[in-house]
Protein backbone atom coordinates (compact mmCIF):
# COMPACT_ATOMS: atom_id res chain seq x y z
CA UNK A 1 0.00 0.00 0.00
CA UNK A 2 3.05 2.28 -0.45
CA UNK A 3 1.92 3.99 -3.30
CA UNK A 4 -1.29 5.47 -1.19
CA UNK A 5 1.66 7.02 0.88
CA UNK A 6 3.53 8.33 -1.84
CA UNK A 7 0.22 9.76 -3.14
CA UNK A 8 -0.52 11.33 0.24
CA UNK A 9 0.41 15.02 -1.18
CA UNK A 10 -2.75 14.60 -3.98
CA UNK A 11 -5.04 13.25 -1.33
CA UNK A 12 -4.39 16.18 0.97
CA UNK A 13 -5.10 18.86 -2.18
CA UNK A 14 -8.17 17.48 -2.93
CA UNK A 15 -9.01 16.34 0.85
CA UNK A 16 -12.51 17.56 0.42
CA UNK A 17 -13.58 15.54 -2.32
CA UNK A 18 -12.17 12.53 -0.77
CA UNK A 19 -13.13 12.81 2.65
CA UNK A 20 -16.77 13.75 1.64
CA UNK A 21 -16.76 10.58 -1.00
CA UNK A 22 -15.74 8.29 1.45
CA UNK A 23 -17.56 9.47 3.89
CA UNK A 24 -20.67 8.54 1.59
CA UNK A 25 -19.05 5.53 0.71
CA UNK A 26 -19.19 4.82 4.55
CA UNK A 27 -22.86 5.45 4.85
CA UNK A 28 -23.63 3.35 2.20
CA UNK A 29 -21.34 0.04 3.79
CA UNK A 30 -24.16 0.62 6.75
CA UNK A 31 -26.98 0.83 4.71
CA UNK A 32 -26.11 -2.39 2.96
CA UNK A 33 -26.34 -4.12 6.66
CA UNK A 34 -30.64 -3.31 6.55
CA UNK A 35 -31.59 -5.76 3.82
CA UNK A 36 -30.22 -9.02 5.30
CA UNK A 37 -31.74 -7.53 9.00
CA UNK A 38 -34.66 -7.17 7.37
CA UNK A 39 -35.31 -10.16 5.69
CA UNK A 40 -34.05 -12.21 8.98
CA UNK A 41 -36.90 -10.55 10.89
CA UNK A 42 -39.76 -11.17 8.22
CA UNK A 43 -38.64 -14.85 7.68
CA UNK A 44 -38.45 -15.22 11.91
CA UNK A 45 -42.49 -13.55 11.89
CA UNK A 46 -43.24 -15.82 9.06
CA UNK A 47 -42.56 -18.58 10.97
CA UNK A 48 -44.01 -17.61 13.99
CA UNK A 49 -47.10 -16.65 12.43
CA UNK A 50 -46.74 -13.18 13.51
CA UNK A 51 -45.83 -11.75 9.70
CA UNK A 52 -49.39 -9.21 8.54
CA UNK A 53 -49.78 -7.32 5.45
CA UNK A 54 -48.79 -3.53 7.07
CA UNK A 55 -45.62 -4.83 8.24
CA UNK A 56 -44.78 -6.61 5.19
CA UNK A 57 -45.71 -3.30 3.64
CA UNK A 58 -43.76 -1.48 6.30
CA UNK A 59 -40.71 -3.84 5.86
CA UNK A 60 -40.91 -3.49 1.90
CA UNK A 61 -40.82 0.21 2.00
CA UNK A 62 -37.99 0.55 4.19
CA UNK A 63 -35.88 -1.54 1.77
CA UNK A 64 -36.85 0.75 -0.87
CA UNK A 65 -36.14 3.69 0.73
CA UNK A 66 -32.27 1.86 1.84
CA UNK A 67 -32.07 1.04 -2.05
CA UNK A 68 -32.93 4.69 -3.27
CA UNK A 69 -30.62 6.17 -0.90
CA UNK A 70 -27.86 4.01 -1.95
CA UNK A 71 -28.59 4.61 -5.71
CA UNK A 72 -28.13 8.24 -5.12
CA UNK A 73 -25.31 8.38 -2.77
CA UNK A 74 -23.43 6.00 -4.94
CA UNK A 75 -23.57 8.63 -7.48
CA UNK A 76 -22.38 11.19 -5.55
CA UNK A 77 -19.01 9.48 -4.06
CA UNK A 78 -18.06 8.04 -7.58
CA UNK A 79 -18.36 11.58 -9.24
CA UNK A 80 -15.75 12.88 -6.27
CA UNK A 81 -13.54 9.87 -5.86
CA UNK A 82 -13.24 9.33 -9.53
CA UNK A 83 -13.64 13.01 -10.73
CA UNK A 84 -10.24 13.53 -8.15
CA UNK A 85 -8.74 10.83 -9.52
CA UNK A 86 -8.94 12.02 -13.55
CA UNK A 87 -7.43 15.34 -11.93
CA UNK A 88 -4.36 13.73 -10.38
CA UNK A 89 -4.33 12.25 -14.08
CA UNK A 90 -4.45 15.75 -15.67
CA UNK A 91 -1.76 16.92 -12.86
CA UNK A 92 0.56 14.31 -13.60
CA UNK A 93 0.49 14.77 -17.32
CA UNK A 94 1.12 18.20 -17.16
CA UNK A 95 4.06 17.91 -15.05
CA UNK A 96 5.19 15.44 -17.24
CA UNK A 97 4.95 17.85 -20.49
CA UNK A 98 6.19 20.89 -18.43
CA UNK A 99 8.98 18.37 -17.51
CA UNK A 100 10.19 17.41 -21.30
CA UNK A 101 9.84 20.90 -22.55
CA UNK A 102 12.66 22.02 -19.93
CA UNK A 103 14.76 18.72 -20.38
CA UNK A 104 17.85 19.66 -22.55
CA UNK A 105 19.37 17.89 -25.28
CA UNK A 106 21.53 14.86 -23.00
CA UNK A 107 18.19 14.12 -21.78
CA UNK A 108 16.46 13.36 -25.02
CA UNK A 109 19.71 11.40 -26.59
CA UNK A 110 19.49 8.80 -23.07
CA UNK A 111 15.31 8.19 -23.58
CA UNK A 112 13.44 7.12 -26.48
CA UNK A 113 10.27 8.55 -27.45
CA UNK A 114 8.36 5.88 -27.39
CA UNK A 115 9.44 5.42 -23.80
CA UNK A 116 8.46 9.04 -22.76
CA UNK A 117 4.94 8.46 -24.42
CA UNK A 118 4.24 5.23 -22.25
CA UNK A 119 4.62 7.13 -19.30
CA UNK A 120 2.38 10.33 -20.37
CA UNK A 121 -0.34 7.52 -21.42
CA UNK A 122 -0.54 4.09 -20.07
CA UNK A 123 1.29 4.46 -16.73
CA UNK A 124 -0.67 7.66 -15.92
CA UNK A 125 -3.56 5.20 -16.81
CA UNK A 126 -2.53 2.73 -13.99
CA UNK A 127 -1.94 5.84 -11.57
CA UNK A 128 -5.57 7.08 -12.20
CA UNK A 129 -6.55 3.78 -11.31
CA UNK A 130 -5.05 3.82 -8.11
CA UNK A 131 -6.41 7.10 -6.54
CA UNK A 132 -9.59 6.00 -7.92
CA UNK A 133 -10.88 2.40 -8.48
CA UNK A 134 -8.16 1.54 -5.93
CA UNK A 135 -8.96 3.82 -3.19
CA UNK A 136 -12.52 2.99 -3.67
CA UNK A 137 -11.46 -0.73 -3.13
CA UNK A 138 -9.65 -0.06 -0.13
CA UNK A 139 -12.22 2.07 1.53
CA UNK A 140 -14.63 -0.47 0.87
CA UNK A 141 -13.44 -3.15 1.26
CA UNK A 142 -12.53 -2.29 4.62
CA UNK A 143 -15.54 -0.67 5.46
CA UNK A 144 -18.13 -3.23 4.08
CA UNK A 145 -16.37 -6.28 5.25
CA UNK A 146 -15.61 -4.62 8.78
CA UNK A 147 -19.05 -3.55 9.34
CA UNK A 148 -20.22 -6.77 8.43
CA UNK A 149 -18.21 -9.04 10.44
CA UNK A 150 -19.50 -6.24 13.39
CA UNK A 151 -23.21 -6.87 12.46
CA UNK A 152 -22.59 -10.29 11.96
CA UNK A 153 -21.30 -10.83 15.68
CA UNK A 154 -22.84 -7.90 17.42
CA UNK A 155 -26.69 -8.88 16.21
CA UNK A 156 -26.50 -12.56 15.64
CA UNK A 157 -23.64 -14.80 16.97
CA UNK A 158 -19.71 -14.25 17.77
CA UNK A 159 -19.02 -17.82 18.11
CA UNK A 160 -20.38 -18.36 14.65
CA UNK A 161 -18.53 -15.06 13.22
CA UNK A 162 -15.05 -16.44 15.00
CA UNK A 163 -15.65 -19.45 13.12
CA UNK A 164 -16.47 -18.44 9.72
CA UNK A 165 -13.42 -16.29 9.60
CA UNK A 166 -10.49 -19.29 10.28
CA UNK A 167 -9.96 -19.30 6.68
CA UNK A 168 -9.49 -15.55 6.32
CA UNK A 169 -5.75 -15.51 7.54
CA UNK A 170 -4.71 -17.73 4.28
CA UNK A 171 -6.76 -15.57 2.14
CA UNK A 172 -4.23 -12.71 3.59
CA UNK A 173 -1.16 -14.05 2.98
CA UNK A 174 -1.77 -15.93 -0.29
CA UNK A 175 -2.51 -12.51 -1.77
CA UNK A 176 -0.46 -10.84 -0.08
CA UNK A 177 2.33 -12.98 -1.95
CA UNK A 178 0.36 -12.78 -5.45
CA UNK A 179 0.74 -8.67 -5.17
CA UNK A 180 4.32 -8.85 -4.92
CA UNK A 181 4.85 -11.25 -7.89
CA UNK A 182 1.99 -8.62 -9.84
CA UNK A 183 4.36 -6.17 -8.77
CA UNK A 184 7.72 -7.69 -10.35
CA UNK A 185 5.59 -8.96 -13.91
CA UNK A 186 3.68 -5.89 -14.21
CA UNK A 187 6.84 -3.48 -14.48
CA UNK A 188 8.39 -5.96 -16.80
CA UNK A 189 4.63 -5.81 -18.72
CA UNK A 190 5.14 -1.50 -18.68
CA UNK A 191 8.79 -1.62 -19.88
CA UNK A 192 7.85 -4.05 -22.86
CA UNK A 193 4.77 -1.36 -23.80
CA UNK A 194 7.00 1.26 -23.85
CA UNK A 195 9.49 -0.90 -26.65
CA UNK A 196 6.44 -1.43 -28.39
CA UNK A 197 5.47 1.83 -28.40
CA UNK A 198 8.67 3.26 -29.55
CA UNK A 199 9.46 0.57 -32.09
CA UNK A 200 5.75 1.78 -33.34
CA UNK A 201 6.29 5.53 -33.30
CA UNK A 202 10.01 5.13 -35.05
CA UNK A 203 8.62 2.85 -37.75
CA UNK A 204 5.85 5.53 -38.76
CA UNK A 205 8.30 7.97 -39.04
CA UNK A 206 10.80 5.71 -40.94
CA UNK A 207 8.32 4.47 -43.19
CA UNK A 208 9.48 6.53 -46.43
CA UNK A 209 13.53 5.01 -45.69
CA UNK A 210 11.67 1.38 -44.87
CA UNK A 211 9.94 1.27 -48.01
CA UNK A 212 13.06 2.74 -50.28
CA UNK A 213 15.41 -0.18 -48.90
CA UNK A 214 12.25 -2.74 -48.89
CA UNK A 215 12.27 -4.01 -45.61
CA UNK A 216 8.76 -4.34 -45.26
CA UNK A 217 9.11 -7.57 -44.20
CA UNK A 218 11.36 -7.32 -42.03
CA UNK A 219 10.58 -4.57 -40.24
CA UNK A 220 7.17 -6.41 -39.72
CA UNK A 221 8.72 -9.28 -38.38
CA UNK A 222 10.71 -7.22 -35.63
CA UNK A 223 7.43 -5.64 -35.02
CA UNK A 224 5.64 -8.93 -34.25
CA UNK A 225 8.45 -10.47 -32.20
CA UNK A 226 8.31 -7.07 -29.74
CA UNK A 227 4.35 -7.43 -29.89
CA UNK A 228 5.02 -10.89 -28.94
CA UNK A 229 7.16 -9.74 -26.06
CA UNK A 230 4.14 -7.31 -25.08
CA UNK A 231 1.61 -10.38 -24.61
CA UNK A 232 3.83 -12.81 -22.97
CA UNK A 233 4.55 -10.17 -20.24
CA UNK A 234 1.03 -9.52 -19.97
CA UNK A 235 0.00 -12.85 -19.71
CA UNK A 236 2.27 -13.46 -17.10
CA UNK A 237 0.79 -10.98 -15.24
CA UNK A 238 -2.64 -12.00 -16.34
CA UNK A 239 -1.58 -15.70 -15.06
CA UNK A 240 -1.41 -14.20 -11.31
CA UNK A 241 -3.52 -12.00 -11.50
CA UNK A 242 -6.21 -14.89 -12.30
CA UNK A 243 -5.22 -16.26 -9.20
CA UNK A 244 -7.15 -13.75 -6.92
CA UNK A 245 -10.81 -14.74 -7.97
CA UNK A 246 -10.23 -18.72 -7.32
CA UNK A 247 -8.26 -18.42 -3.91
CA UNK A 248 -10.94 -15.96 -2.57
CA UNK A 249 -13.83 -18.28 -3.80
CA UNK A 250 -12.23 -21.16 -2.29
CA UNK A 251 -12.15 -19.42 1.05
CA UNK A 252 -15.57 -17.80 0.62
CA UNK A 253 -16.93 -21.36 0.34
CA UNK A 254 -14.85 -23.23 3.10
CA UNK A 255 -16.38 -20.08 5.33
CA UNK A 256 -20.00 -20.93 4.11
CA UNK A 257 -19.77 -24.57 4.70
CA UNK A 258 -18.98 -23.27 8.09
CA UNK A 259 -21.63 -21.24 8.74
CA UNK A 260 -24.42 -23.52 7.38
CA UNK A 261 -22.86 -26.71 9.13
CA UNK A 262 -22.31 -24.68 13.01
CA UNK A 263 -25.33 -22.44 12.16
CA UNK A 264 -27.62 -25.44 11.89
CA UNK A 265 -26.44 -26.75 15.12
CA UNK A 266 -26.91 -23.85 16.72
CA UNK A 267 -30.58 -23.82 15.35
CA UNK A 268 -30.81 -27.37 16.38
CA UNK A 269 -29.53 -26.30 20.03
CA UNK A 270 -32.18 -22.83 20.41
CA UNK A 271 -28.89 -20.80 20.00
CA UNK A 272 -29.98 -18.88 17.17
CA UNK A 273 -33.38 -18.34 15.25
CA UNK A 274 -33.90 -19.63 11.49
CA UNK A 275 -34.35 -15.98 10.75
CA UNK A 276 -31.09 -14.90 12.37
CA UNK A 277 -29.21 -17.88 10.16
CA UNK A 278 -30.78 -16.50 7.11
CA UNK A 279 -29.62 -13.40 7.50
CA UNK A 280 -26.31 -14.60 9.29
CA UNK A 281 -26.13 -16.13 5.96
CA UNK A 282 -26.83 -12.98 4.05
CA UNK A 283 -24.24 -11.19 5.59
CA UNK A 284 -21.78 -13.90 4.70
CA UNK A 285 -22.94 -12.67 0.83
CA UNK A 286 -22.09 -9.54 1.51
CA UNK A 287 -18.22 -10.31 2.72
CA UNK A 288 -17.49 -11.85 -1.42
CA UNK A 289 -17.43 -8.48 -2.44
CA UNK A 290 -15.08 -7.25 0.28
CA UNK A 291 -12.96 -10.38 -0.27
CA UNK A 292 -12.71 -9.54 -4.01
CA UNK A 293 -12.45 -6.21 -3.83
CA UNK A 294 -8.83 -7.19 -1.61
CA UNK A 295 -7.62 -9.25 -4.07
CA UNK A 296 -8.67 -6.61 -7.15
CA UNK A 297 -7.12 -3.94 -5.00
CA UNK A 298 -3.99 -5.83 -4.78
CA UNK A 299 -3.92 -5.61 -8.75
CA UNK A 300 -4.65 -2.32 -8.95
CA UNK A 301 -2.15 -1.53 -6.16
CA UNK A 302 0.82 -3.10 -7.78
CA UNK A 303 -0.17 -1.74 -11.18
CA UNK A 304 -0.13 1.69 -9.94
CA UNK A 305 3.00 1.73 -7.75
CA UNK A 306 5.02 0.25 -10.49
CA UNK A 307 3.87 2.87 -13.02
CA UNK A 308 4.11 5.47 -10.27
CA UNK A 309 7.93 4.58 -9.84
CA UNK A 310 8.03 4.32 -13.01
CA UNK A 311 7.04 8.45 -13.96
CA UNK A 312 8.39 9.45 -10.33
CA UNK A 313 11.98 8.09 -11.28
CA UNK A 314 11.50 10.40 -14.65
CA UNK A 315 10.40 13.48 -12.93
CA UNK A 316 13.54 13.12 -10.21
CA UNK A 317 15.86 13.22 -13.53
CA UNK A 318 17.25 16.68 -12.81
CA UNK A 319 17.28 19.69 -15.07
CA UNK A 320 20.70 20.03 -16.56
CA UNK A 321 20.23 24.03 -17.61
CA UNK A 322 19.13 25.66 -15.22
CA UNK A 323 18.55 30.00 -14.78
CA UNK A 324 20.75 31.75 -12.54
CA UNK A 325 17.73 33.37 -10.27
CA UNK A 326 19.84 36.29 -10.32
CA UNK A 327 20.38 36.23 -13.73
CA UNK A 328 19.93 39.19 -16.48
CA UNK A 329 16.27 38.81 -17.62
CA UNK A 330 16.32 41.37 -20.94
CA UNK A 331 17.75 39.71 -24.21
CA UNK A 332 21.33 39.98 -24.84
CA UNK A 333 22.75 42.45 -28.57
CA UNK A 334 26.34 43.16 -28.84
CA UNK A 335 29.62 40.81 -29.11
CA UNK A 336 29.97 37.15 -29.07
CA UNK A 337 33.28 35.82 -27.94
CA UNK A 338 34.04 32.01 -27.39
CA UNK A 339 37.29 31.58 -24.76
CA UNK A 340 36.64 27.62 -24.28
CA UNK A 341 39.31 25.18 -23.07
CA UNK A 342 37.79 21.96 -23.49
CA UNK A 343 34.05 20.47 -24.12
CA UNK A 344 33.15 16.85 -23.93
CA UNK A 345 29.19 15.26 -23.58
CA UNK A 346 27.75 14.25 -19.74
CA UNK A 347 29.79 11.15 -18.86
CA UNK A 348 32.34 10.71 -22.09
CA UNK A 349 36.17 11.44 -22.38
CA UNK A 350 36.33 12.36 -25.72
CA UNK A 351 36.94 16.11 -25.88
CA UNK A 352 34.46 17.35 -28.62
CA UNK A 353 35.85 20.58 -28.41
CA UNK A 354 39.39 21.79 -27.43
CA UNK A 355 41.22 25.96 -27.49
CA UNK A 356 38.41 27.42 -29.21
CA UNK A 357 38.93 31.06 -28.83
CA UNK A 358 37.64 33.83 -30.80
CA UNK A 359 35.68 36.86 -31.33
CA UNK A 360 32.56 37.95 -33.42
CA UNK A 361 31.71 41.79 -33.32
CA UNK A 362 28.26 42.12 -33.36
CA UNK A 363 26.57 42.87 -37.01
CA UNK A 364 29.33 40.19 -38.29
CA UNK A 365 28.60 37.06 -39.84
CA UNK A 366 30.90 33.78 -39.35
CA UNK A 367 31.46 30.72 -41.05
CA UNK A 368 32.26 27.59 -39.74
CA UNK A 369 33.59 24.76 -41.92
CA UNK A 370 34.92 21.10 -41.32
CA UNK A 371 35.06 17.65 -41.87
CA UNK A 372 31.42 15.85 -40.65
CA UNK A 373 31.74 15.44 -36.87
CA UNK A 374 34.62 18.08 -36.59
CA UNK A 375 32.26 20.05 -34.04
CA UNK A 376 30.33 22.66 -35.91
CA UNK A 377 27.59 21.99 -34.35
CA UNK A 378 28.33 21.58 -30.89
CA UNK A 379 29.50 24.74 -31.45
CA UNK A 380 26.45 26.63 -31.89
CA UNK A 381 24.75 24.68 -29.39
CA UNK A 382 26.73 26.18 -26.75
CA UNK A 383 25.79 29.40 -27.63
CA UNK A 384 21.63 28.90 -26.95
CA UNK A 385 22.63 26.43 -23.14
CA UNK A 386 21.74 23.31 -25.11
CA UNK A 387 24.88 21.63 -23.70
CA UNK A 388 26.99 23.31 -20.59
CA UNK A 389 29.41 21.70 -19.24
CA UNK A 390 32.39 22.94 -20.16
CA UNK A 391 35.94 24.42 -19.22
CA UNK A 392 35.64 28.06 -19.81
CA UNK A 393 33.33 30.77 -20.58
CA UNK A 394 31.17 32.04 -23.42
CA UNK A 395 30.41 36.21 -23.75
CA UNK A 396 27.71 37.44 -24.99
CA UNK A 397 27.53 41.22 -24.60
CA UNK A 398 30.29 41.35 -22.31
CA UNK A 399 28.53 38.97 -20.11
CA UNK A 400 28.86 35.47 -19.47
CA UNK A 401 25.74 33.27 -21.20
CA UNK A 402 24.81 31.53 -17.79
CA UNK A 403 24.31 34.91 -16.36
CA UNK A 404 21.20 35.67 -18.74
CA UNK A 405 17.40 33.52 -17.80
CA UNK A 406 17.63 30.99 -20.77
CA UNK A 407 14.60 31.90 -21.79
CA UNK A 408 16.31 35.57 -22.55
CA UNK A 409 18.90 33.82 -24.43
CA UNK A 410 17.44 32.15 -27.02
CA UNK A 411 14.93 35.14 -27.62
CA UNK A 412 18.51 36.62 -29.26
CA UNK A 413 18.98 33.68 -31.34
CA UNK A 414 16.72 32.22 -34.53
CA UNK A 415 18.22 28.97 -35.21
CA UNK A 416 18.29 26.41 -38.13
CA UNK A 417 19.00 23.19 -37.60
CA UNK A 418 20.14 20.75 -39.81
CA UNK A 419 17.10 18.40 -39.12
CA UNK A 420 14.27 20.45 -40.23
CA UNK A 421 11.17 19.29 -37.78
CA UNK A 422 7.72 21.11 -39.59
CA UNK A 423 4.94 20.81 -37.43
CA UNK A 424 1.28 19.25 -38.92
CA UNK A 425 0.02 22.61 -39.62
CA UNK A 426 -0.61 24.47 -42.92
CA UNK A 427 2.62 26.11 -43.93
CA UNK A 428 1.68 29.60 -42.84
CA UNK A 429 1.47 28.53 -38.90
CA UNK A 430 4.79 26.45 -39.66
CA UNK A 431 6.95 29.67 -40.64
CA UNK A 432 4.22 31.82 -38.28
CA UNK A 433 5.55 29.37 -35.15
CA UNK A 434 7.57 32.04 -33.29
CA UNK A 435 4.86 34.75 -33.55
CA UNK A 436 1.72 33.52 -34.19
CA UNK A 437 0.03 36.39 -34.00
CA UNK A 438 2.13 37.40 -37.08
CA UNK A 439 0.05 38.86 -40.15
CA UNK A 440 0.01 37.05 -43.44
CA UNK A 441 2.12 39.93 -44.72
CA UNK A 442 5.41 39.12 -42.46
CA UNK A 443 5.13 36.29 -43.33
CA UNK A 444 5.15 36.46 -46.81
CA UNK A 445 7.97 39.04 -46.06
CA UNK A 446 10.07 36.07 -43.91
CA UNK A 447 9.15 33.72 -47.18
CA UNK A 448 10.64 36.17 -49.79
CA UNK A 449 13.60 36.73 -47.90
CA UNK A 450 14.29 32.12 -47.37
CA UNK A 451 13.23 32.51 -51.18
CA UNK A 452 10.66 29.91 -50.50
CA UNK A 453 7.74 32.69 -51.30
CA UNK A 454 7.02 31.43 -54.98
CA UNK A 455 7.26 27.71 -54.29
CA UNK A 456 4.46 28.24 -51.87
CA UNK A 457 2.12 29.78 -53.85
CA UNK A 458 2.40 26.86 -56.79
CA UNK A 459 1.11 24.44 -53.34
CA UNK A 460 -2.65 23.16 -54.05
CA UNK A 461 -3.29 25.21 -51.06
CA UNK A 462 -0.86 27.58 -51.17
CA UNK A 463 -0.32 29.59 -47.66
CA UNK A 464 -3.17 26.93 -46.45
CA UNK A 465 -1.34 23.77 -47.11
CA UNK A 466 -0.98 21.19 -44.79
CA UNK A 467 2.70 20.38 -44.53
CA UNK A 468 2.21 17.11 -42.89
CA UNK A 469 3.63 15.46 -39.98
CA UNK A 470 7.16 16.77 -40.21
CA UNK A 471 7.10 18.04 -43.39
CA UNK A 472 6.64 14.87 -45.33
CA UNK A 473 4.69 16.39 -48.25
CA UNK A 474 7.63 18.41 -48.87
CA UNK A 475 10.95 18.21 -50.43
CA UNK A 476 14.35 18.72 -48.65
CA UNK A 477 15.06 22.26 -49.90
CA UNK A 478 11.22 23.36 -49.19
CA UNK A 479 11.52 22.09 -45.38
CA UNK A 480 14.95 23.90 -45.49
CA UNK A 481 13.76 27.06 -46.55
CA UNK A 482 10.45 26.89 -44.48
CA UNK A 483 12.70 26.68 -41.35
CA UNK A 484 15.06 29.35 -42.52
CA UNK A 485 11.42 31.44 -42.82
CA UNK A 486 10.41 31.04 -39.27
CA UNK A 487 13.46 31.35 -37.80
CA UNK A 488 13.31 35.11 -39.44
CA UNK A 489 9.89 35.86 -38.31
CA UNK A 490 11.63 36.35 -34.69
CA UNK A 491 14.35 38.91 -36.33
CA UNK A 492 16.75 37.51 -34.10
CA UNK A 493 19.70 39.27 -32.63
CA UNK A 494 21.52 35.95 -33.84
CA UNK A 495 20.53 33.97 -36.96
CA UNK A 496 22.36 30.49 -36.87
CA UNK A 497 22.50 28.39 -40.35
CA UNK A 498 23.53 24.73 -39.57
CA UNK A 499 23.97 23.55 -42.82
CA UNK A 500 20.61 24.47 -43.51
CA UNK A 501 21.50 25.47 -47.43
CA UNK A 502 22.81 21.74 -47.95
CA UNK A 503 19.90 20.80 -50.16
CA UNK A 504 19.34 23.65 -52.47
CA UNK A 505 21.32 24.62 -55.38
CA UNK A 506 23.26 27.18 -55.68
CA UNK A 507 21.39 29.71 -57.04
CA UNK A 508 19.12 29.85 -54.94
CA UNK A 509 21.47 29.59 -52.15
CA UNK A 510 23.34 32.59 -53.66
CA UNK A 511 19.63 34.31 -53.81
CA UNK A 512 19.15 33.74 -49.89
CA UNK A 513 22.75 34.67 -48.37
CA UNK A 514 22.08 38.03 -50.87
CA UNK A 515 18.75 38.48 -48.74
CA UNK A 516 20.16 38.23 -45.38
CA UNK A 517 23.19 40.48 -45.78
CA UNK A 518 20.54 42.99 -46.91
CA UNK A 519 17.75 42.71 -44.68
CA UNK A 520 20.10 41.72 -41.66
CA UNK A 521 22.44 44.53 -42.00
CA UNK A 522 23.54 45.33 -38.22
CA UNK A 523 22.61 41.64 -36.87
CA UNK A 524 24.96 39.01 -36.60
CA UNK A 525 25.19 35.70 -38.30
CA UNK A 526 26.75 32.16 -37.84
CA UNK A 527 26.62 29.84 -40.88
CA UNK A 528 28.00 26.40 -40.30
CA UNK A 529 28.17 24.51 -44.09
CA UNK A 530 29.95 22.24 -45.91
CA UNK A 531 29.60 23.89 -49.35
CA UNK A 532 32.23 26.54 -48.85
CA UNK A 533 30.29 28.88 -51.07
CA UNK A 534 27.74 29.29 -48.44
CA UNK A 535 30.50 31.17 -46.40
CA UNK A 536 32.95 33.21 -48.76
CA UNK A 537 31.07 35.88 -47.76
CA UNK A 538 31.58 35.90 -43.99
CA UNK A 539 34.03 38.29 -41.94
CA UNK A 540 35.57 35.47 -40.20
CA UNK A 541 35.94 32.10 -41.15
CA UNK A 542 36.83 28.69 -38.87
CA UNK A 543 37.92 25.74 -40.51
CA UNK A 544 37.49 23.18 -36.89
CA UNK A 545 39.33 19.33 -37.36
CA UNK A 546 38.74 17.11 -34.67
CA UNK A 547 37.38 20.22 -32.33
CA UNK A 548 40.44 22.50 -32.76
CA UNK A 549 40.51 25.60 -34.75
CA UNK A 550 43.23 24.62 -37.29
CA UNK A 551 42.76 27.36 -39.80
CA UNK A 552 41.06 31.06 -39.42
CA UNK A 553 40.75 34.50 -41.52
CA UNK A 554 38.75 35.56 -44.76
CA UNK A 555 38.25 33.41 -47.30
CA UNK A 556 40.70 35.68 -49.61
CA UNK A 557 42.84 34.70 -46.53
CA UNK A 558 42.43 30.95 -46.59
CA UNK A 559 42.98 30.69 -50.12
CA UNK A 560 46.42 32.60 -49.58
CA UNK A 561 47.41 29.30 -47.96
CA UNK A 562 47.62 25.87 -48.58
CA UNK A 563 45.27 24.06 -46.12
CA UNK A 564 42.03 22.46 -45.72
CA UNK A 565 40.17 25.24 -46.51
CA UNK A 566 41.86 25.99 -50.05
CA UNK A 567 41.84 22.45 -51.13
CA UNK A 568 37.95 21.92 -50.52
CA UNK A 569 36.52 25.08 -52.22
CA UNK A 570 39.10 24.14 -55.16
CA UNK A 571 37.46 20.71 -55.26
CA UNK A 572 34.16 22.09 -54.67
CA UNK A 573 34.17 24.57 -57.65
CA UNK A 574 35.91 21.70 -60.24
CA UNK A 575 32.18 19.61 -59.21
CA UNK A 576 30.10 22.28 -60.16
CA UNK A 577 32.34 23.39 -63.36
CA UNK A 578 31.87 19.51 -64.47
CA UNK A 579 28.02 19.28 -63.98
CA UNK A 580 27.43 22.17 -65.70
CA UNK A 581 29.25 20.33 -68.64
CA UNK A 582 32.21 22.44 -68.60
Amino acid sequence: MKVFLDLMWFFKQEKKAYVNGIFLLLFVALLQLVPPKVVGIVVDSIKNGELTAQALIMWVGILIVVALMMYVLRYYWRIMIFGSAVKLSKLLRNRLYQHFTNMSQTFYQKKRVGDLMAHATNDLQAIQQTAGAGVLTFVDSLATGGFVIIAMAATISWKLTLICLIPMPFMALLTSWYGTLLHKRFHKAQEAFSSLNDKTQESVSGIKVIKTFGQEKEDIEDFRRQSEDVVQKNISVAKVDSLFDPTISIIVGISFFLSIAFGSRYVIAGELTIGQLVSFTTYLGLLIWPMLAFGWLFNIVERGRASYDRVSALLAEEIDIKDDETGINEVPSGDIEYRIEEFAYAGEQEMLLKDIHFRLERGETLGIAGKTGAGKTTLLKLLFREFEGYKGEILFAGNPISRYKVGKLREAIGYVPQEHFLFSATVAENIAFTRPDADLEDIYAAAKLANIHEDILEFTEGYKTVAGERGVSLSGGQKQRISIARALMMNPEVLMLDDSLSAVDAKTEEAILTSLRAERAGKTTIITAHRLSAIQHANLILVLDEGRIVQRGTHDELMAEDGWYKNMYLRQQLEELVEHGG
